[in-house]
């Protein structure tokens, strides 16, 4: 397994190591001491969920607020999604950018976001599944979106015409949540995430 930073803080790159034969293959696809490792601390392991998309949909720009915020662990199960870690915190000073990733079925390779970024795919296949694991269990006053299609994100979707969730067609742009106060501090995520630092693994 090999566990990469991405060029935003906060987020991570895993590629397991794929052990196959005529019969199939064998991975492990998460490996709680090797996250912690990499991150600085466990990810604590509240709720799990599967999406199954058609292809051209796209789903985010979704974040949480911070405190208790909401990390992920994400990966394709079937199929193949364009994955879009954005980071959303004022004050950040890659605030704004985004990075891609592709998951999917061949080399199964996940995401690791942390606290206080935002989250998006896009499907490029019928059927692409993802598997979450998160550190907290769904909250939805708490929960928030930034449109996807936002001019000032500016993101490089793989798609035509994307299909969108009413909720995220209706979300406002990256300036319009920033004047709401909808947007994660950047300083109060660090601090968030140092406080998790100091936790012993079990």
């Amino acid at each position: 397994m090999k566990i990469r930073p991405l060029s935003i803080e906060g987020a991570w790159e895993i590629t397991p190591q794929q052990h196959g034969d005529p019969r199939g293959l064998f991975l492990e696809w998460y490996r709680f001491d090797r996250l912690a490792e990499a991150v600085g601390h466990p990810l604590r392991l509240a709720q799990g969920n599967l999406s199954v998309s058609s292809r051209g949909v796209v789903r985010g720009i979704h974040f949480a607020d911070v405190p208790p915020g909401q990390a992920k662990y994400v990966t394709c199960v079937r199929g193949a999604v364009l994955d879009m870690i954005v980071d959303i915190r004022v004050g950040s000073p890659t605030f704004g950018r985004w990075e891609a990733v592709r998951l999917d079925e061949v080399d199964r390779r996940a995401v690791y976001l942390g606290e206080g970024l935002g989250h998006g795919f896009c499907a490029l296949t019928d059927d692409a599944t993802l598997s979450y694991l998160c550190s907290a269990t769904y909250n939805p006053t708490a929960e928030h979106t930034v449109h996807p299609l936002d001019p000032q994100l500016a993101i490089d979707w793989p798609v035509e015409t994307p299909l969108l969730s009413a909720r995220d067609e209706a979300a406002p742009s990256l300036d319009e949540a920033h004047g709401l106060g909808l947007l994660p501090d950047y300083d109060a995520c660090r601090s968030f995430t140092a406080a998790l630092n100091t936790r012993t693994m079990p």
